[in-house]
């Protein structure tokens, strides 16, 4: 099934708050930060082909961006991977693997709104964690940071592929990030605990208080972040763009609609009231 295209109008918003644009792309890690606070999160190396706002596309600065076949060659490839380990390493915004299993960055704005949706309490973890998880996790509270080489001997997870899922589960859950990268002798991430490195945001909790009312609340300002950068919503976008279910971002939207922010214009398709309005 085909997406019908979306109005100009639209797209032109797009272009600008996303940085599809020449004069607005980004060639600086403060441009990616200010970028990244503007769209509330956005993608690491993504195209046109999938939903949201992509760091990539901002450094090409084009509406119309496909990822090449030899990314090790291009050079807006090259530069979007150099922003992102630098950004990183500033530890502004918040990067890691989120929903999906997808590098994504988030502003600090909106840290405790996906920890209100993805992030298990601590006395929770014995439950939603696997143990290869909860043995990573154990060595990074005592240690707090480790080489990859390193957590994973300490972890006693020796095998590479158990323990890249056990990574992987970490950052979905919020738990781990990276906080550095070593491309020599060896390529290595180095590990850290994201309440080290973002605990104020971490443990700041949405209003209002109670785990349910914090979630609704984190549903609405996820979907708020996204389409003040999308102008409008089409069916499943935000769910694609955001990792959220499309139970949960149609929940998100409703509330926007029901302040006012944003106008249904059918089932599954929402746009900014200002823009509609203007």
């Amino acid at each position: 099934m085909t997406t019908p295209p979306l109005p100009e109008q639209i797209e032109l918003h797009r272009d600008r708050m996303w940085r599809r644009d020449e004069d607005l792309r980004i060639e600086s890690a403060i441009d990616a930060e200010r970028f990244i606070e503007d769209v509330g999160f956005a993608n690491t190396l993504t195209d046109t082909r999938r939903a949201g706002p992509s760091l990539y596309m901002a450094v090409c600065g084009r509406r119309d961006v496909s990822l090449p076949r030899n990314v090790q060659k291009d050079e807006e490839t090259g530069l979007t991977w150099h922003l992102k380990d630098e950004v990183m390493r500033r530890g502004r915004v918040y990067y890691a693997k989120l929903a999906g299993g997808r590098s994504m960055f988030v502003a600090p704005r909106l840290i405790s709104h996906f920890a209100a949706v993805w992030m298990p309490r601590r006395k929770d973890e014995p439950l939603v964690l696997s143990v290869p998880a909860q043995r990573v996790l154990k060595v990074l509270r005592r240690e707090h940071d480790l080489a990859t080489g390193d957590l994973r001997a300490e972890s006693g997870v020796t095998e590479r592929a158990a323990f890249t899922r056990a990574l992987d589960e970490l950052q979905r859950q919020m738990k781990v990030i990276p906080q550095d990268v070593i491309y020599q002798p060896t390529f290595s991430y180095i590990w850290t605990l994201a309440e080290d490195r973002f605990g104020e945001e971490l443990r700041k909790p949405s209003e209002p208080s109670g785990v349910a009312a914090r979630r609704k609340t984190a549903l609405r300002e996820i979907a708020r972040a996204y389409l003040a950068g999308a102008g409008m919503s089409v069916l499943g976008e935000t769910a694609r763009a955001s990792g959220l279910s499309r139970v949960d971002a149609g929940s998100g939207n409703h509330q926007l609609v029901d302040e006012g922010y944003a106008i249904r214009l059918r089932q599954g398709i929402y746009a900014l009231a200002s823009l509609r309005n203007g």
